[in-house]
């Protein structure tokens, strides 16, 4: 309580001492930060004084400050080291020495100052050091003239121990030097964990000396060396991350397969896998040479990465082979176990053995987690919250990646509402009087099996409240915005992203729209419960479970029992989170524009107070931030995106026509969540072979333009009449608008782009009409909004894996109408 009361105090002296002292823009934003007007002149000569038992690892890190510094501004800095009473730059630690190999002995915690004197930095661990240093040349920024810090008081530690980020090198291979630029950008965003995904099913990506055919015949000579290893570990260490390795067992398998088809479930024969999904080769067993070949892997791996944790994946076991197979059916008579999930356990407690021969801790994925495993095993949550509630009441650690995947296009609000907690259950306190509605609803998908449930509207006008229970997810409350005995409409987060229900009611049957992030699918229902009284309903409770049981898979009732909120003791269990970067459709060319910047958005949610939410605020520092790390880190967002275009234009295109396609872009996003996978899955082969040169992958996960553009939307909307922001967002409209031409010369090179260009042209007409009506009214006709509804529904269909990303600003004009 002394530790929040504190918090609120520093806030509001920090809101007082900004009064008059620029807006910093920090990411992930410290725990405490107070400003104060004025500035320190730090200039270009840095006399740096240094306290600490060692201080080899300050020094090489202030090197690569200064360099940082020097890319950041253009300025030549000096750097001598000086005795305390002459520093302009105080350094101080009490410990020393690279990141542990053990998370229990990792402390980053920091305080910053700067005063009208000096530069002050001290910490416990030369951990919290480095973590200090990415602060302050945030500070500094891209300043070009003589560098100034403010005059500012921080004080800072990170959330969660556990702040990850995953990079699938089997899938598309990267380069040691392409990883490396990743690795120095997690540290700008003070990620702490390299999760590097080392094999799956299209590749083994590191030398092994024991079994040489798994690099030499499942690689297709894209490999890391040992020495490579080696180095990328030494590189991640120097900079406060540990690197930890994952080797996917028992599936994910097919690379093993290729090369030693003999410690497989079935007979093969096998060859280089290039497709994408689910496939079905397992490790066998009951074969006492596949744990042979395990143990002399994870000494293998020992060797080289020196983190106290091993991932062992262990998810997406498909048990088929397992099935077939009458040696391992035998094998499970002989050894009472009854299922394949049970021989997974058996097979994952024979591997935790091993690790813990070889001094290693087990993480592995959701389906890992047994009774039988030791509690000391971390369960890294892939399925969401649920899996994270689950896993940590059952006394596992956990951490949590759901929400947080990154090679998925999403906004970055939507990462940063997401949060390893797991939500709070709902609590529905429903009076008899109380109205209540429930539909079952399905939709199908182009992939993979319908998502299907319940959703329950309780209570009528504007006291009404909207749940919603996907099928095997915990209960969920959405935000309503509009219902009555016609449609519904209402939005909730979940693991697909953000999704919106529009739904319209026929005779107790409904249709209408799920939009997955920003891509729509047709959803059909039926009522289950009509919107009686929940004194009616208790009464027939029992029956219509009964029918409910019988009807469909769903498990509960809308008014059922939710899982029990977990403890505080159990919340200690959730060591954060990770990002992750699966790499399907992101390769050399991509990775940046994929990762940066939205990982620093989740990088401030592992790191950042809990209560840090204002959306509008962190796109204004993320903005900031983007420009910052291309500079300071050499990230290759804006680079990778100009690279494409040339690619997409050819060498000899001129600057009008990169103009004139850059701007057409700004009204264009990739199709969020898994769309663009199950595009793939049905019009394309679904596998390496499809091609990442296309216009969508040239495209931003989320266009600062547009993104700004729409801020002022919403803020001009509050008041159209008395705001003049009316004539910024018709100007930049016309803008677009006037481009169509510019880019018709375009269209005849690139025909298909042509449906696009088309369908963007009306929907910026159809959008300036409608900013135009808003302007004078707050009424809108039945029929024109019906007409615009129509427009809407003919739009929003994803074209070349593409939608239209104007359309969400036209809705919202829309739906401001009374």
């Amino acid at each position: 309580m002394i530790r929040y009361l504190l918090l609120l105090i520093s806030m509001i002296f920090s809101v007082c001492a900004n009064a008059q002292a620029e807006p910093l823009s920090l990411m992930p934003w410290p725990q405490l930060v107070v400003q104060q007007q004025g500035q320190l002149m730090l200039g270009n000569i840095w006399r740096v004084a240094i306290d600490a038992p060692e201080q080899g690892e300050i020094k090489t890190a202030l090197k690569r400050v200064i360099a940082r510094v020097q890319q950041q501004t253009g300025q030549k800095i000096t750097l001598k080291l000086v005795a305390e009473k002459k520093a302009n730059f105080i350094i101080t630690s009490k410990n020393s020495g690279l990141i542990s190999n053990y998370i229990k002995d990792w402390d980053e915690s920091y305080q910053l100052n700067s005063s009208a004197q000096a530069v002050t930095l001290s910490a416990n661990h030369s951990l919290g050091i480095l973590r200090g240093l990415e602060t302050l040349l945030q500070l500094i920024g891209n300043q070009q003239q003589n560098i100034q810090l403010p005059l500012v008081s921080i004080k800072d530690h990170p959330r969660f121990k556990w702040r990850g980020l995953l990079l699938d090198t089997s899938r598309h291979f990267f380069s040691v030097n392409t990883i490396k630029r990743q690795i120095d950008a997690m540290a700008a965003a003070k990620y702490n964990i390299f999760h590097w995904h080392l094999t799956d099913d299209q590749g083994w990506r590191f030398e092994s000396k024991k079994y040489p055919k798994l690099h030499k015949l499942a690689s297709d000579g894209d490999f890391y060396t040992r020495a490579q290893i080696r180095e990328v570990v030494r590189y991640a260490r120097a900079r406060g991350i540990q690197v930890l390795p994952e080797i996917d067992v028992p599936g994910h398998a097919s690379a093993i397969a290729v090369a030693y088809p003999e410690l497989m479930s079935a007979p093969g024969p096998y060859a280089m896998e290039y497709r994408w999904g689910v496939l079905k080769p397992l490790l066998n067993p009951a074969n006492e040479k596949v744990y042979e070949f395990v143990d002399a892997l994870v000494a293998e791996v020992a060797e080289l990465f020196p983190f106290e944790y091993l991932h062992i994946g262990g998810d997406e076991v498909d048990p088929e082979h397992w099935n077939a197979n009458m040696q391992i059916q035998s094998f499970m008579q002989e050894q009472g176990i009854k299922d394949a999930r049970a021989l997974q356990a058996y097979f994952n407690q024979r591997v935790q053995k091993i690790l813990q021969l070889h001094q290693r801790k087990m993480i592995g994925w959701d389906e890992i987690q047994h009774k039988n495993l030791p509690n000391d095993i971390v369960i890294h949550s892939w399925r969401g919250p649920d899996g994270v509630s689950d896993a940590v009441s059952h006394g596992f650690q956990a951490i949590l990646s759901t929400g947080y995947y990154l090679d998925q296009p999403q906004y970055a609000s939507y990462h940063y509402r997401n949060d390893p907690i797991p939500p709070k259950p709902v609590a529905i306190a429903l009076a008899p009087q109380d109205a209540l509605a429930s539909w079952r609803f399905e939709m199908p998908r182009k992939r993979g099996k319908p998502v299907t449930g319940i959703f329950s509207v309780i209570g009528k006008g504007d006291a009404a409240r909207v749940v919603v229970d996907f099928t095997g997810k915990s209960r969920r409350e959405a935000k309503l915005q509009s219902y009555d005995n016609k449609s519904a409409r209402f939005s909730l987060d979940t693991w697909m992203g953000p999704v919106a229900f529009n739904v319209q009611f026929v005779a107790q049957k409904l249709q209408g729209i799920m939009l997955v992030g920003n891509a729509p699918y047709a959803i059909s229902g039926e009522q289950i419960v009509d919107n009686v009284s929940l004194q009616s309903e208790r009464k027939n409770a029992q029956k219509i479970k009964q029918k409910e049981k019988n009807k469909s898979a769903q498990k509960e009732l809308p008014i059922s029992e939710q899982v029990a909120h977990l403890s505080a003791q159990q919340e200690q269990l959730i060591l954060g989170g990770e990002a992750a970067l699966w790499a399907e459709i992101v390769d050399e060319h991509s990775i940046d524009l994929r990762l940066w910047p939205r990982a620093f958005v989740v990088g401030e949610r592992l790191w950042s107070a809990q209560s840090l939410q204002d959306e509008s605020r962190m796109y204004y520092r993320l903005n900031f931030v983007a420009q910052w790390a291309e500079k300071s880190v050499a990230l290759q967002h804006k680079l990778q995106q100009q690279m494409a275009l040339k690619r997409l234009l050819g060498e000899q295109a001129g600057a009008t026509e990169i103009q004139a396609l850059e701007t057409f872009m700004q009204l264009l996003e990739p199709a969020h969540y898994y769309h663009r996978h199950h595009e793939k899955s049905v019009y394309e082969s679904y596998s390496k072979a499809d091609p990442l040169n296309r216009l969508v992958d040239a495209l931003p996960v989320e266009n600062e333009g547009l993104q700004q553009f729409n801020q002022r939307l919403e803020q001009w909307l509050i008041n159209p009449a008395a705001n003049a922001q009316g004539d910024e967002l018709k100007t930049q409209l016309l803008v677009w608008a006037e481009n169509r031409r510019v880019l018709e010369s375009l269209l005849v090179k690139h025909p298909q782009w042509r449906s696009l260009a088309d369908n963007a042209d009306r929907l910026v007409t159809a959008t300036i009409l409608l900013l135009d009506k808003r302007a004078h009214s707050s009424k809108l006709p039945d029929d024109e909004r019906e007409k615009i509804e129509n427009l809407l529904h003919q739009l929003r269909q994803m074209d070349q894996e593409i939608i239209i990303a104007l359309i969400g600003s036209l809705e919202k004009i829309l739906y401001s109408f009374t």
